[in-house]
């Protein structure tokens, strides 16, 4: 068996029927988009990166240019399908002065906590075993048209800066979706309402096509929309490469911009991703038949960041 990494999403053999643990880590960077899939208990995450923004918008209450960095940090906890997250951004925005020199407001833009499970994890046919017919062997399995769901909830604090502060807590909620087509290309849905209960709700999609280039490089496309009653709505398009420098450190960079909208502006980003692994299956007997058939299973990680097995 020759395992190729797929950095944009995790494959690896399962300890346990439901774990979500994988070999090499499982990082969510650089895209927007989150695999339903956790990291698995007693692990610890952190994921951060620098940031960069410039638009060409004519608009008196716009910023023209944006930098900062953010910190995800996912922690794995009481069950394999559970995982605990917060994410925190420092942003500092160019604002336009009609009366002298442009100047910058800085402070914490996002201070979000939150949580997803695993509702549904979807099986595939093991076509290896398939020995009676070639055409079987390569035929697609209908059952990788179904996804694996998984939910979110979370919620946005208010303990931001001054600049960034707004009426108060609102919350966001997902459902995160993810079809495995093949052992090398990967999509993941997500259905997001943001803001909830304040003013300015928002709602949104984001679709994320990921496919492992070699053992070590894969790269992503990805399309967002966001609909809110308070602004018109927006469409973004993104892409980027993810390099796993070892199993537990992932290095990636991406850029995006938009389409649709009387303005444009490009984003671009690189970032790491570390994990502290913790994790343990000492209660598994590593030589029981079950054990052994979970081995050749496949195990669906997230983004930039999957284990292939491939004969």
């Amino acid at each position: 068996m020759k395992r190729v990494t797929l950095l944009l999403f995790i494959i690896s053999s399962f300890q346990i029927i439901s774990a979500q643990y994988t070999e090499i880590i499982n990082s969510k960077r650089p895209g927007f988009s989150e695999s339903p899939y956790s990291i698995g208990t007693d692990v610890f995450q952190f994921e951060t990166g620098l940031f960069y923004k410039n638009n060409n918008d004519s608009d008196l209450l716009a910023h023209p240019k944006a930098y900062g960095g953010e910190l995800f940090f996912r922690y794995g906890k009481f069950l394999e399908k559970l995982e605990f997250d917060a994410k925190i951004t420092y942003q500092s925005n160019e604002v336009k002065n009609p009366f002298g020199a442009n100047y910058y407001n800085h402070g914490i833009s996002e201070l979000t906590l939150g949580a997803k499970y695993l509702i549904y994890q979807q099986e595939y046919t093991d076509k290896s075993k398939e020995v009676r017919s070639w055409k079987r062997r390569l035929a697609f399995d209908k059952k990788r048209l179904i996804p694996s769901v998984g939910v979110y909830a979370g919620v946005n604090t208010n303990f931001l800066g001054e600049h960034y502060k707004d009426d108060g807590i609102s919350y966001k909620g997902a459902i995160l979706l993810q079809n495995d087509f093949s052992d090398r290309l990967i999509l993941i849905t997500n259905l997001v309402a943001d803001k909830i209960t304040a003013d300015d709700s928002n709602y949104s999609y984001i679709l994320t096509m990921t496919y492992a280039m070699s053992e070590k490089w894969s790269y992503f496309i990805e399309n967002q929309g966001v609909f809110s009653k308070t602004e018109d709505t927006k469409f973004n398009f993104g892409t980027g490469l993810a390099y796993l420098f070892s199993d537990n450190l992932q290095i990636d960079a991406s850029v995006r911009t938009n389409f649709f909208e009387d303005y444009s502006f490009l984003y671009s980003s690189v970032g790491v991703a570390w994990r502290l692994d913790r994790h343990s299956d000492e209660l598994v007997n590593k030589n029981s038949p079950l054990n052994q058939l979970n081995k050749k299973r496949k195990k669906r990680g997230n983004f930039f960041s999957r284990l292939l097995k491939k004969n």
